[in-house]
């Protein structure tokens, strides 16, 4: 198929008025005044806009499902805070209808996993918001293992194994160590009896995929920059509702920052400092950030509102779209297939009526893996 004549954010250049060709499910060829095929379907898109189709680099969306409660909320297994064997995909119903209404909201691909109860909570995954098969959908997994700390596993085991900040990071150090010693004995040829929770561990301390790190408050930030400097693993620091107060220990620590949900009440007192002026202060300092929702915290059709409250408190138009295609693309690691418009990469993308952050925008089509969805 060939489009022509929209206004095109491809997030690889400026945007400009052009053309775009895809074929076999991706981008072929992007452009000015590009000619058609024989027998090629063109489009004509004058006067509407087309955007990469958006990306929520963490969520549980399909997970705690809509209109229910116990029976579709699959979230957190609040049985043991060391849960690292649990995996997302075996939790997510893709058939839920807050799935469909991400996709009509632009939303092609998101990361879900399990929620914030357990200090090791299991594994996030990668998929597309169209289909009914899960397995299908899926795009990589795993794709990162779920940490928490602060507030959320101290009030889900108070009394139990967790009392203090302190315990939460002797329980991941402990994990930690655990692991390296089960894979090194492993890899010497030493007989060890079978552990699911550890054999789930070694990717995260092989640096295979990351430790996608749940934490709010600044103290919190600075712990988990703290043992992933000790352990030498990959991490993503998750929400960091604190992070203007230590920016520059985030950006000397090198890690990607995923801000938000910020559309929602300050229900805990961790998330005292919650603002949509975050993402500009990781923007001016040049710290690679996303916006998401934590879908169902905010319904995921509201990513790009999300967005444009960002703008509102003074982050740049461009760099609001860039938080919520090629930003978390490239956090996940998935920016060779996804996050903009570019020959080769997914033909996942959006026509609009406007920018996708103007809230009176209508979306009139989105296409994924190159065919029509809505």
């Amino acid at each position: 198929m060939l489009f022509k004549n929209a206004t095109i954010y491809t997030m690889e250049q400026d945007p400009f008025v052009g053309d775009f060709k895809i074929d076999k499910g991706v981008f072929t060829q992007i452009g000015k005044d590009l000619t058609p095929d024989v027998d090629e379907d063109v489009q004509d898109l004058n006067g509407l806009y087309v955007f990469p189709g958006l990306v929520e680099s963490h969520c549980h969306l399909g997970m705690e499902e809509t209109a229910i409660r116990f029976e579709g909320d699959d979230v957190n297994e609040i049985t043991d805070p060391i849960t690292p064997n649990m995996r997302g995909i075996d939790g997510c119903n893709p058939m839920d209808e807050t799935i469909e209404s991400a996709l009509k909201g632009g939303v092609t691909t998101v990361a879900a996993g399990p929620g914030s109860a357990n200090v090791i909570g299991g594994t996030f995954f990668a998929y597309k918001t169209v289909g009914n098969c899960i397995d299908e959908m899926s795009i990589q997994n795993p794709l990162a293992m779920k940490a928490a700390f602060g507030e959320n596993p101290k009030r889900c085991y108070k009394d139990k194994k967790i009392d203090t900040r302190m315990q939460i990071s002797a329980l991941l150090r402990e994990t930690l160590a655990k692991t390296k010693e089960y894979m090194e004995k492993k890899e010497a040829g030493k007989e060890v009896a079978y552990d699911q929770k550890l054999e789930a561990m070694i990717p995260v301390v092989k640096r295979e995929i990351p430790l996608k790190c749940h934490a709010h408050r600044a103290d919190d930030i600075l712990t988990v920059i703290r043992i992933a400097k000790e352990y030498d693993i990959k991490v993503t620091l998750d929400h960091v509702t604190d992070a203007r107060c230590i920016i520059p220990q985030i950006k000397e620590s090198g890690f990607s920052c995923i801000c938000g949900p910020a559309l929602t009440h300050k229900s805990k007192f961790e998330l005292a400092n919650m603002s949509f002026e975050t993402p500009n202060e990781l923007y001016k300092a040049g710290i690679l950030f996303s916006i998401i929702t934590d879908s169902p915290v905010v319904p995921q059709q509201y990513l790009s509102l999300s967005a444009a409250l960002a703008v509102k408190a003074g982050l740049p138009e461009y760099e609001a779209i860039k938080a919520i295609t090629i930003n978390p693309a490239k956090i996940l690691g998935l920016d060779n297939r996804l996050g903009s418009i570019k020959e080769g990469k997914d033909a996942d993308f959006v026509i609009c009526t406007k920018n996708i952050l103007d809230t009176t925008n209508e979306i009139k089509a989105v296409y994924v893996d190159g065919k029509k969805a809505v």
